[in-house]
Protein backbone atom coordinates (compact mmCIF):
# COMPACT_ATOMS: atom_id res chain seq x y z
CA UNK A 1 0.00 0.00 0.00
CA UNK A 2 2.71 2.50 1.05
CA UNK A 3 4.70 1.22 -2.48
CA UNK A 4 1.29 2.61 -4.23
CA UNK A 5 1.28 5.66 -2.34
CA UNK A 6 4.79 6.33 -2.90
CA UNK A 7 3.92 5.72 -6.73
CA UNK A 8 1.41 7.91 -6.57
CA UNK A 9 3.04 10.82 -5.27
CA UNK A 10 5.86 10.99 -7.30
CA UNK A 11 3.81 11.14 -10.54
CA UNK A 12 1.89 13.93 -9.14
CA UNK A 13 5.37 15.49 -7.86
CA UNK A 14 6.67 15.11 -11.65
CA UNK A 15 3.18 16.33 -12.97
CA UNK A 16 3.21 19.38 -10.93
CA UNK A 17 7.13 20.38 -11.93
CA UNK A 18 6.01 19.43 -15.47
CA UNK A 19 3.09 22.14 -14.94
CA UNK A 20 5.57 24.40 -13.16
CA UNK A 21 8.25 24.03 -15.90
CA UNK A 22 5.51 24.19 -18.85
CA UNK A 23 4.08 27.15 -17.11
CA UNK A 24 7.69 28.95 -16.99
CA UNK A 25 8.69 28.09 -20.54
CA UNK A 26 5.55 29.40 -21.58
CA UNK A 27 5.77 32.96 -19.90
CA UNK A 28 9.60 33.36 -20.85
CA UNK A 29 8.33 33.06 -24.57
CA UNK A 30 5.32 34.70 -24.34
CA UNK A 31 8.08 37.72 -22.74
CA UNK A 32 10.21 36.42 -25.66
CA UNK A 33 7.58 37.58 -28.24
CA UNK A 34 6.81 41.09 -26.48
CA UNK A 35 10.40 41.98 -26.42
CA UNK A 36 10.78 41.42 -30.22
CA UNK A 37 7.22 43.21 -30.78
CA UNK A 38 8.39 46.08 -33.03
CA UNK A 39 5.29 48.01 -31.57
CA UNK A 40 6.91 47.61 -28.21
CA UNK A 41 10.10 49.04 -28.99
CA UNK A 42 11.85 51.74 -26.60
CA UNK A 43 13.65 54.15 -28.80
CA UNK A 44 16.51 55.16 -27.83
CA UNK A 45 16.19 58.60 -26.60
CA UNK A 46 19.60 59.89 -28.79
CA UNK A 47 17.93 58.89 -31.39
CA UNK A 48 14.47 59.28 -31.36
CA UNK A 49 14.34 62.66 -33.24
CA UNK A 50 16.67 61.42 -36.41
CA UNK A 51 14.47 58.37 -36.85
CA UNK A 52 12.20 59.11 -40.19
CA UNK A 53 12.68 60.46 -43.14
CA UNK A 54 14.54 63.80 -44.56
CA UNK A 55 14.94 65.89 -47.50
CA UNK A 56 18.16 66.98 -48.22
CA UNK A 57 19.50 69.82 -50.39
CA UNK A 58 23.21 69.68 -51.04
CA UNK A 59 24.93 72.56 -51.60
CA UNK A 60 26.98 71.28 -54.83
CA UNK A 61 29.84 73.98 -56.00
CA UNK A 62 26.87 76.57 -55.74
CA UNK A 63 24.14 74.02 -57.01
CA UNK A 64 21.35 72.94 -55.25
CA UNK A 65 21.29 69.33 -55.46
CA UNK A 66 18.61 67.19 -54.41
CA UNK A 67 18.84 64.33 -52.08
CA UNK A 68 17.40 61.62 -49.67
CA UNK A 69 18.15 59.77 -46.40
CA UNK A 70 15.62 57.36 -44.30
CA UNK A 71 17.09 56.51 -40.79
CA UNK A 72 15.39 53.41 -38.83
CA UNK A 73 15.96 51.82 -35.85
CA UNK A 74 16.60 48.31 -35.75
CA UNK A 75 16.37 45.89 -33.00
CA UNK A 76 17.09 47.44 -30.09
CA UNK A 77 19.53 50.11 -30.76
CA UNK A 78 21.03 49.76 -34.05
CA UNK A 79 20.21 52.57 -36.80
CA UNK A 80 20.41 51.89 -40.27
CA UNK A 81 18.54 53.05 -42.98
CA UNK A 82 18.08 54.25 -46.87
CA UNK A 83 19.91 56.77 -49.40
CA UNK A 84 19.17 58.36 -52.08
CA UNK A 85 21.90 60.38 -54.45
CA UNK A 86 21.70 63.06 -57.09
CA UNK A 87 21.54 59.86 -59.15
CA UNK A 88 20.98 56.35 -59.25
CA UNK A 89 18.59 54.63 -57.35
CA UNK A 90 17.45 54.15 -53.17
CA UNK A 91 20.34 52.34 -51.65
CA UNK A 92 20.65 50.32 -48.02
CA UNK A 93 22.42 51.72 -45.31
CA UNK A 94 23.62 48.54 -42.91
CA UNK A 95 24.73 50.52 -40.10
CA UNK A 96 24.52 54.57 -39.17
CA UNK A 97 26.54 55.10 -36.33
CA UNK A 98 25.78 57.59 -33.77
CA UNK A 99 28.19 59.54 -31.36
CA UNK A 100 27.38 62.47 -28.78
CA UNK A 101 24.76 63.85 -31.30
CA UNK A 102 26.95 63.36 -34.77
CA UNK A 103 25.50 60.50 -37.01
CA UNK A 104 27.35 59.10 -40.00
CA UNK A 105 27.47 56.45 -42.48
CA UNK A 106 29.13 54.96 -45.53
CA UNK A 107 28.28 53.48 -48.17
CA UNK A 108 30.09 52.45 -52.07
CA UNK A 109 29.49 53.62 -54.99
CA UNK A 110 27.19 53.20 -57.51
CA UNK A 111 26.57 54.72 -60.94
CA UNK A 112 29.63 56.99 -59.58
CA UNK A 113 32.10 54.27 -60.52
CA UNK A 114 35.92 54.87 -58.44
CA UNK A 115 37.28 52.99 -56.05
CA UNK A 116 36.18 53.19 -51.88
CA UNK A 117 33.43 54.62 -50.10
CA UNK A 118 30.82 57.61 -50.10
CA UNK A 119 30.90 59.01 -46.03
CA UNK A 120 27.97 60.76 -45.17
CA UNK A 121 28.31 63.09 -41.63
CA UNK A 122 26.01 65.09 -39.98
CA UNK A 123 23.71 65.85 -36.67
CA UNK A 124 20.33 67.67 -35.66
CA UNK A 125 20.45 71.39 -35.51
CA UNK A 126 17.04 72.26 -33.94
CA UNK A 127 14.65 70.84 -36.25
CA UNK A 128 16.82 70.57 -39.26
CA UNK A 129 19.63 68.24 -40.38
CA UNK A 130 23.77 70.05 -41.56
CA UNK A 131 26.12 68.13 -42.15
CA UNK A 132 28.75 66.96 -45.32
CA UNK A 133 29.05 64.51 -48.59
CA UNK A 134 32.07 63.46 -48.58
CA UNK A 135 32.53 61.62 -52.60
CA UNK A 136 34.77 58.52 -52.86
CA UNK A 137 37.08 61.05 -54.95
CA UNK A 138 37.99 63.39 -52.30
CA UNK A 139 34.85 66.23 -52.88
CA UNK A 140 33.05 67.61 -49.93
CA UNK A 141 29.72 68.91 -49.92
CA UNK A 142 27.39 70.18 -47.39
CA UNK A 143 23.94 69.51 -47.07
CA UNK A 144 21.04 70.61 -44.65
CA UNK A 145 17.61 68.58 -44.48
CA UNK A 146 14.12 68.95 -43.74
CA UNK A 147 11.78 66.08 -42.29
CA UNK A 148 10.10 64.60 -45.35
CA UNK A 149 5.92 65.06 -45.03
CA UNK A 150 3.64 62.70 -45.04
CA UNK A 151 1.70 63.88 -47.75
CA UNK A 152 -1.56 62.13 -46.54
CA UNK A 153 -4.85 63.66 -48.20
CA UNK A 154 -8.11 63.60 -45.52
CA UNK A 155 -10.35 63.52 -48.70
CA UNK A 156 -10.81 61.66 -51.71
CA UNK A 157 -9.89 63.79 -55.08
CA UNK A 158 -12.46 65.50 -56.76
CA UNK A 159 -11.11 65.41 -60.48
CA UNK A 160 -10.85 68.46 -63.02
CA UNK A 161 -11.03 68.39 -67.13
CA UNK A 162 -8.23 66.32 -68.54
CA UNK A 163 -5.39 68.53 -70.13
CA UNK A 164 -3.76 67.87 -73.27
CA UNK A 165 0.21 68.53 -72.53
CA UNK A 166 1.13 67.42 -75.71
CA UNK A 167 -0.51 69.21 -78.47
CA UNK A 168 0.70 67.27 -81.29
CA UNK A 169 2.59 70.32 -83.03
CA UNK A 170 4.68 71.53 -81.24
CA UNK A 171 6.50 71.39 -78.30
CA UNK A 172 4.41 74.65 -76.79
CA UNK A 173 3.82 74.39 -72.76
CA UNK A 174 7.37 72.12 -72.42
CA UNK A 175 10.81 73.52 -71.48
CA UNK A 176 14.37 71.87 -72.17
CA UNK A 177 16.30 71.14 -69.04
CA UNK A 178 19.83 71.74 -71.18
CA UNK A 179 20.74 73.14 -74.57
CA UNK A 180 21.50 69.76 -76.10
CA UNK A 181 17.81 69.37 -76.81
CA UNK A 182 17.12 66.59 -78.85
CA UNK A 183 13.41 66.78 -78.59
CA UNK A 184 11.19 67.34 -81.71
CA UNK A 185 7.61 66.64 -83.37
CA UNK A 186 7.64 64.30 -86.25
CA UNK A 187 4.29 63.45 -88.10
CA UNK A 188 1.96 64.17 -84.73
CA UNK A 189 4.58 62.16 -82.78
CA UNK A 190 7.03 63.72 -79.87
CA UNK A 191 10.39 62.13 -80.14
CA UNK A 192 13.45 62.59 -78.36
CA UNK A 193 16.09 61.76 -81.14
CA UNK A 194 18.79 60.67 -78.95
CA UNK A 195 20.20 61.73 -75.67
CA UNK A 196 20.60 65.17 -74.79
CA UNK A 197 17.92 66.96 -72.47
CA UNK A 198 15.17 66.40 -70.44
CA UNK A 199 12.06 67.72 -71.00
CA UNK A 200 9.77 69.32 -68.50
CA UNK A 201 6.12 70.87 -68.46
CA UNK A 202 5.74 74.28 -67.67
CA UNK A 203 2.71 74.16 -65.43
CA UNK A 204 2.97 72.43 -61.85
CA UNK A 205 0.49 69.61 -60.55
CA UNK A 206 -0.46 68.38 -57.28
CA UNK A 207 -2.73 65.25 -57.21
CA UNK A 208 -3.46 63.71 -61.15
CA UNK A 209 -4.63 61.20 -63.11
CA UNK A 210 -1.90 61.06 -66.03
CA UNK A 211 -1.79 59.48 -69.37
CA UNK A 212 0.65 58.37 -71.67
CA UNK A 213 1.35 56.41 -74.75
CA UNK A 214 4.79 55.70 -75.75
CA UNK A 215 7.24 53.85 -77.75
CA UNK A 216 11.17 53.09 -77.39
CA UNK A 217 13.94 51.41 -79.61
CA UNK A 218 15.72 48.08 -78.69
CA UNK A 219 18.29 48.49 -75.83
CA UNK A 220 16.59 52.26 -75.15
CA UNK A 221 15.98 53.42 -71.59
CA UNK A 222 13.93 56.22 -70.40
CA UNK A 223 10.77 57.29 -67.44
CA UNK A 224 8.84 59.65 -66.48
CA UNK A 225 8.89 61.82 -63.40
CA UNK A 226 5.89 62.77 -61.76
CA UNK A 227 6.31 66.16 -59.61
CA UNK A 228 9.69 65.93 -61.05
CA UNK A 229 10.39 63.90 -58.27
CA UNK A 230 9.22 60.20 -58.97
CA UNK A 231 10.57 58.62 -61.77
CA UNK A 232 8.50 55.77 -63.34
CA UNK A 233 10.65 53.60 -65.65
CA UNK A 234 10.68 52.95 -69.33
CA UNK A 235 12.97 50.61 -70.68
CA UNK A 236 13.67 47.81 -72.79
CA UNK A 237 13.03 45.18 -70.07
CA UNK A 238 13.26 41.86 -71.38
CA UNK A 239 9.78 39.79 -70.94
CA UNK A 240 11.14 37.31 -68.84
CA UNK A 241 12.80 39.04 -66.91
CA UNK A 242 11.36 38.83 -63.32
CA UNK A 243 9.48 42.24 -62.16
CA UNK A 244 11.83 45.24 -60.17
CA UNK A 245 12.04 48.61 -59.64
CA UNK A 246 14.76 49.44 -62.22
CA UNK A 247 13.22 47.95 -65.03
CA UNK A 248 9.90 48.65 -66.86
CA UNK A 249 6.80 49.72 -64.64
CA UNK A 250 8.83 50.09 -61.42
CA UNK A 251 9.03 53.62 -59.30
CA UNK A 252 12.97 53.45 -59.35
CA UNK A 253 14.67 52.03 -56.93
CA UNK A 254 11.58 51.95 -54.43
CA UNK A 255 8.59 50.22 -56.14
CA UNK A 256 8.29 46.60 -57.95
CA UNK A 257 5.63 46.32 -60.41
CA UNK A 258 3.63 42.82 -59.77
CA UNK A 259 4.49 42.03 -63.11
CA UNK A 260 6.43 42.30 -66.18
CA UNK A 261 3.59 43.64 -69.33
CA UNK A 262 6.17 45.45 -71.37
CA UNK A 263 4.69 44.67 -75.20
CA UNK A 264 8.81 45.09 -76.07
CA UNK A 265 10.54 47.42 -78.25
CA UNK A 266 8.80 49.31 -81.46
CA UNK A 267 5.13 49.13 -79.71
CA UNK A 268 2.92 51.55 -78.54
CA UNK A 269 2.28 51.11 -74.87
CA UNK A 270 0.18 52.65 -72.32
CA UNK A 271 0.76 54.05 -68.31
CA UNK A 272 -2.04 54.95 -66.70
CA UNK A 273 -0.37 56.82 -63.52
CA UNK A 274 -2.56 58.11 -60.40
CA UNK A 275 -0.79 59.96 -57.83
CA UNK A 276 -2.62 61.33 -54.81
CA UNK A 277 -0.19 62.74 -51.63
CA UNK A 278 2.66 59.69 -51.99
CA UNK A 279 -0.04 56.70 -53.28
CA UNK A 280 0.42 55.61 -56.90
CA UNK A 281 -1.46 52.96 -58.93
CA UNK A 282 0.58 52.38 -62.05
CA UNK A 283 -1.89 50.81 -65.00
CA UNK A 284 0.47 49.44 -67.21
CA UNK A 285 -0.72 48.29 -71.24
CA UNK A 286 -3.94 47.46 -69.00
CA UNK A 287 -3.09 45.80 -66.21
CA UNK A 288 -2.91 47.04 -62.55
CA UNK A 289 0.71 46.46 -61.63
CA UNK A 290 1.40 48.86 -58.88
CA UNK A 291 -1.87 49.76 -56.69
CA UNK A 292 -2.00 52.58 -54.07
CA UNK A 293 1.46 52.22 -53.39
CA UNK A 294 3.37 54.67 -50.91
CA UNK A 295 6.35 56.16 -52.62
CA UNK A 296 9.27 56.66 -49.52
CA UNK A 297 10.77 59.52 -51.29
CA UNK A 298 12.76 61.21 -54.50
CA UNK A 299 14.54 59.28 -56.89
CA UNK A 300 17.96 60.02 -58.71
CA UNK A 301 17.17 62.56 -61.04
CA UNK A 302 14.55 64.68 -59.23
CA UNK A 303 14.49 68.54 -59.80
CA UNK A 304 14.43 69.15 -56.51
CA UNK A 305 13.45 67.46 -52.36
CA UNK A 306 10.87 69.71 -51.42
CA UNK A 307 8.12 67.22 -51.64
CA UNK A 308 5.61 69.13 -50.23
CA UNK A 309 5.08 71.37 -53.19
CA UNK A 310 3.69 70.79 -56.67
CA UNK A 311 6.38 69.85 -59.55
CA UNK A 312 6.34 68.80 -63.19
CA UNK A 313 5.82 66.44 -65.52
CA UNK A 314 9.10 65.79 -67.23
CA UNK A 315 10.30 62.96 -69.61
CA UNK A 316 13.76 62.07 -69.35
CA UNK A 317 15.59 62.54 -72.49
CA UNK A 318 18.82 62.39 -71.31
CA UNK A 319 19.19 58.33 -71.46
CA UNK A 320 18.25 57.15 -74.54
CA UNK A 321 15.58 57.48 -77.61
CA UNK A 322 11.88 57.60 -76.82
CA UNK A 323 8.50 59.03 -78.43
CA UNK A 324 4.74 59.57 -77.39
CA UNK A 325 1.84 60.36 -78.90
CA UNK A 326 -0.16 61.15 -76.32
CA UNK A 327 0.11 62.81 -72.62
CA UNK A 328 -2.59 64.37 -70.60
CA UNK A 329 -3.09 64.90 -67.15
CA UNK A 330 -6.33 65.13 -65.33
CA UNK A 331 -5.49 67.27 -61.88
CA UNK A 332 -7.27 67.20 -58.88
CA UNK A 333 -9.32 70.36 -57.97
Amino acid sequence: MLKKYLGSGIILCLLTVGVISCNTNSSNQKESEEIHNPAAQTIPEESKDLIGRWDLTVDKNGDEVPSWLEIKLSGFNTLVGAYVGDSGSNRPISHIELVDGKFSFSIPPQWEGGEGDFVIEGRLDGVKLRGTVTTNKGEKYTFTGDKAPYLVRANAPVWGEPIHLFNGVDLTGWTASTDDNQWVVKEGVLTNLQAGANLITTQKFDDFKLNVEFRYPEGSNSGIYLRGRYEVQIEDSPKDKHPGSLYFGGVYGFLAPNEMTTLGPNEWQTYEITLIGRLVTIVSNGKTIISNQEIPGITGGALDSREGEPGPIYLQGDHGPIEFRKISITPAQ
